[in-house]
Parts: C-alpha cells; structure tokens; sequence
C-alpha cells in the first residue's frame, strides 16, 4: 500500500512538473510569438534573430565560424555592430574552402589586414536589399545590375532560374544560397563562394 502511494505521488509530482513545463514552454512560445522572433530563419543550426545585430547572429552560425575568425582579425566587428544598415553577403566556411589552400591563413595574419578587410568589405553594401529588391534592379537592369560595394568596387547581381547570382570583379560567381537574413541593422544573403575584389 505505501509502496503504491509512494509510486502515485512520484507519478503527480512528474505530472505536475512536465505541466508546469508546458505551460512554462507555452509561456515561452507566446513571448517569442509576441516579439516576432519565433520565426528567426536557421542559419548554420542556430536562429537568426531580427533583433540582434550582424555581430551578434553571425557568431552563433556554425556554418560562419571562417567569416567570424577574418571579421575580427580585419578589426571589423565594431563596423558591423553599428547602426548600418548594411547587406552583407556572407560566405559559408565551405566557400572560404574553396580558395587555393593556405589563403584563409595568410589573410588573417597581422601583415595581411589591409587585404583581408579589401575582401571583406567587398562582401557589403551600404543599405538593406532583400533578394527582392536585388531581383527588381537586376530586372531593371536588363539582367544585371551593379552594387558599389563598401569596398569601392562594383558587385553583379544577375538572376538566373530564379536565384540571385553575384559575380565579382575577378568574374568569379556565387550564389545566395539563404536570402534575407534580417538583422537589427541590415540584412544577410548567405553565399556559397567567398567574392573577390
């Protein structure tokens, strides 16, 4: 009799617990709801959320681990942290893979920071263009249009099967694999191939 009590009462505390749980993990999803971050896109097995800044997401994606790494050996995170906005057109550690091998190395070195912030600030442009909006002036354009870069330089936006394509200055050419990445101060379009000046 006592061993049954015992058993009941261990059951209730349980069901009391994952009850408490629930309402807790409901609790939980309406605050996200209300915030608007429940549906934070997935980048690199981790939410992206609107609210934070570029820094902030970015370091979280295990797919950016490269892209992190360069922006902190170039001196950009403060840039990148402020009010922008900016789109940045983010390469995946697989796109920092593909230049010959040694290249991440030697652009992170001290010696090499002028360079490496050369190729990073390639990667962004002044303002917050979704695909759309890359799409519409891409279409406006005859098929392509052109980005000055905060670099200086100019990036192509070209749309092909529906997809936006860039190709940089070397003619090399990416394409975003996730669009409209929003942050709290522009937006990213991860890309798969690291763009060059």
């Amino acid at each position: 009799m006592t061993g049954k009590f015992i058993s009941a009462a261990i059951a209730g505390v349980v069901l009391a617990a994952s009850g408490s749980g629930l309402a807790s993990a409901q609790m939980m999803h309406a605050q996200d709801h209300k915030s608007g971050e429940m549906h934070a896109p997935m980048v690199g097995g981790a939410p992206m959320y609107p609210s934070k800044n570029i820094v902030q997401n970015a370091v979280n994606s295990k797919d950016h681990t490269t892209l992190v790494a360069a922006v902190k050996a170039a001196g950009l995170v403060e840039t990148l942290e402020g009010p922008g906005p900016f789109t940045v057109f983010a390469p995946t550690n697989a796109a920092f893979a593909k230049l010959p091998a040694g290249t991440v190395d030697t652009l992170v070195k001290p010696e090499n920071k002028a360079t490496l912030t050369k190729v990073l600030t390639y990667h962004v442009v002044p303002g917050r263009l979704s695909a759309t909006e890359l799409m519409a002036k891409a279409k406006a354009g005859g098929g392509k249009a052109m980005l000055k870069t905060v670099e200086g330089e100019d990036l192509t936006v070209q749309v092909k099967s529906g997809a936006v394509w860039l190709v940089d200055a070397k003619g090399g050419v990416s394409q975003v694999a996730i669009a409209d990445v929003n942050q709290s101060n522009g937006v990213i379009h991860v890309v798969d191939t690291v763009l060059m000046p």
